[in-house]
């Protein structure tokens, strides 16, 4: 028995969720990397952004621009995002995301480390599909200072150009 009338196939359905997490994926790569025009075009014009409770963004540029000056050359990250729960609807969808952060700054002997449920919603664009609202909330967050850890090197990778 097929589809009903009008229903995607479910060869899209599966193309198109393959397409969300590569679009995810690459949010993600290119906040580690600092590849800001990547960043960028991962996301709509008038996307939406809940980074917890007190940093929040209306628009695309208002959420570069923050990330472009705070995530600097010498604040290291590392995002993983995995197990996710997509549901596709036509030309929009959602998705949740098990997040692992790590956020490294040597300058201030300072690291932060925590996970968190990421809430996104997506728009299929000409150019593809893109993030049109994120954010996440904490499970916990943690922090130390490298001077408790005496023997703490960091040497950020050739990809960051540092």
């Amino acid at each position: 028995m097929g589809a009903p009338i009008g229903a995607p196939e479910e060869g899209q359905i599966v193309d198109d969720i393959e397409a969300i997490k590569q679009v995810k994926y690459r949010y993600l790569r290119a906040l580690d990397t600092k590849a800001w025009d990547d960043f960028e075009n991962t996301l709509t014009t008038d996307v939406t952004g809940e980074y917890g409770e007190n940093l929040s963004f209306a628009d695309r540029t208002a959420l570069v621009d923050f990330m472009r000056s705070t995530v600097g050359p010498a604040v290291i990250t590392e995002h993983r995002a995995d197990h996710p729960e997509i549901t596709v609807n036509g030309d929009e969808a959602t998705g949740e995301w098990y997040l692992q952060d790590r956020v490294i700054v040597t300058e201030f002997r300072f690291m932060l480390f925590g996970a968190a449920f990421y809430s996104d919603r997506y728009r299929r664009t000409a150019d593809g599909w893109k993030i049109c609202a994120t954010g996440y909330k904490r499970t916990y967050e943690a922090t130390l200072s490298l001077d408790d850890i005496p023997s703490f090197q960091c040497k950020p990778g050739a990809a960051l150009n540092l």
